[in-house]
């Protein structure tokens, strides 16, 4: 594979931020002597780069990490109308191109789900597509969401996306109990082909970088990072 992956999830509030900030936190944790390049190409609403940057103590400037940015929290077209913007995407595939030359490994975070609208003609499955990038699909442990990892890979086949694999997400204290009843990864490996990576628990602090760092060594990392940068 190659040193970018887009994550990707079903919807939003589906976990892509806590699977990006593992991820992160695994990387300064183990890989700290390499660089690292994360990307949140568009963000309506102050929320993830702001989070990145305070979590991580990033150097990056929020412009940096986020080169589109809407204030209001809404599909990006219809926060760039509300301030008489169109959504331009080449501030972000510039910044994508400079990190790729840059950084040994590029962590690339979506928004919403596959099918979510990034400008008027374009959704995130087209973006990964255009980019080339691999795609770790998040999906939330909770009823319905067989369904929807069923209809977003369905979609990432029809983009002719590189699935890497799923990863289930605990976004709730209950979900773990009932991870069989809601999504049993055998049942999700049949219907998708594609492979569960592993289960990110539920964290009760989402800013403790151990605790993030110990969810990301518990996944099948390589699957979604190059080696020899995850540990065995």
């Amino acid at each position: 594979m190659g040193n970018g992956v887009l994550i990707a999830a079903t919807d939003t509030e589906c976990g892509k931020t806590v699977l990006t900030c593992a991820l992160m936190a695994y990387w300064q944790q183990y890989c700290s002597s390499r660089q690292l390049g994360v990307l949140k190409p568009v963000q309506a609403g102050e929320g993830d780069r702001e989070l990145f940057q305070h979590l991580f103590g990033l150097e990056q400037s929020l412009e940096a990490l986020n080169p589109v940015f809407y204030q209001a929290p809404l599909a990006p077209p219809i926060a760039a109308a509300l301030e008489n913007r169109m959504v331009d995407l080449t501030p972000a595939w510039q910044r994508y191109r400079v990190l790729t030359q840059q950084c040994d490994w590029v962590v690339v975070e979506g928004l919403g789900g596959l099918g979510s609208p990034v400008t008027d003609e374009m959704i995130v499955a087209d973006l990964a597509a255009d980019w080339r990038l691999p795609v770790v699909l998040v999906v939330p442990v909770k009823l319905g969401a067989i369904a929807a990892a069923v209809a977003n890979v369905a979609l990432a086949r029809q983009h002719r996306l590189q699935l890497q694999g799923i990863v289930l997400n605990c976004t709730t204290p209950e979900a773990e109990d009932n991870l069989e009843q809601l999504t049993p990864a055998d049942m999700i490996s049949n219907l998708t082909r594609v492979p569960v990576l592993g289960v990110l628990p539920y964290l009760k602090e989402p800013t403790n970088l151990e605790q993030l760092s110990s969810a990301a060594r518990d996944l099948s990392l390589e699957a979604i990072m190059p080696a020899p940068f995850w540990v065995a």
